[in-house]
């Protein structure tokens, strides 16, 4: 798909809204959605400040804050990278990218809102994802309520058994997690988890 990310930006929304010219000033200013896949890895290319490619996206789901029909930020979650961590009802922020005109606080509050979305979905027990210490403080997942679930010492990502044709970071890596508090049936997912 050649998409320029100027123009996958705009939204083109039903009903146009009125267009006032100002950016928000505050992430209250933003509104939160699922979005096409195709706009939101556009938009990943333009802003991701690590990993632009996102070449496994097959499955994953797409959300965009917007406002004034511009988006300021994506996300992409899918099964986790991990295959051990399959098969638990695990979901990992594959990419999340923010544009640098985005108002401040805009990563919390969506991560905040998607959060609550992926909890009314029923399916999910935990919500993961990777930070990459090099260029990350892991800011937005401590104010997003999550805790450190692992972290990796870094290094070479390539193996014997499977090779990596593109430069990883050699830094270390900290995985984040999110435990659902429950289903919205009300089934605790620490019951889950004991089973699993």
């Amino acid at each position: 798909m050649n998409t320029c990310a100027d123009d996958a930006r705009v939204a083109c929304p039903l009903f146009q809204a009125e267009y006032g010219g100002s950016q928000p000033t505050s992430a209250l200013h933003l509104l939160f959605s699922r979005m096409d896949i195709h706009r939101a890895l556009t938009l990943n290319r333009e802003w991701h400040s690590r990993l632009p490619e996102l070449t496994n996206w097959q499955g994953c789901m797409a959300f965009g804050a917007e406002c004034n029909n511009v988006t300021y930020a994506v996300a992409l979650w899918g099964q986790p990278v991990a295959r051990m961590l399959n098969g638990r009802g695990w979901i990992e922020l594959r990419r999340m990218a923010i544009a640098d005109d985005a108002p401040k606080n805009t990563a919390s509050r969506m991560i905040g809102w998607m959060l609550r979305e992926l909890r009314k979905d029923g399916r999910w027990t935990r919500a993961i994802s990777y930070q990459d210490t090099a260029v990350h403080a892991g800011t937005i997942y401590k104010a997003s309520g999550w805790t450190v679930g692992n972290r990796s010492e870094g290094g070479e990502w390539s193996r014997p058994s499977r090779g990596r044709d593109k430069v990883q970071t050699a830094s270390e890596k900290v995985r984040w997690e999110y435990a659902f508090p429950c289903t919205p049936n009300g089934q605790s997912n620490r019951l889950s988890e004991g089973t699993q």
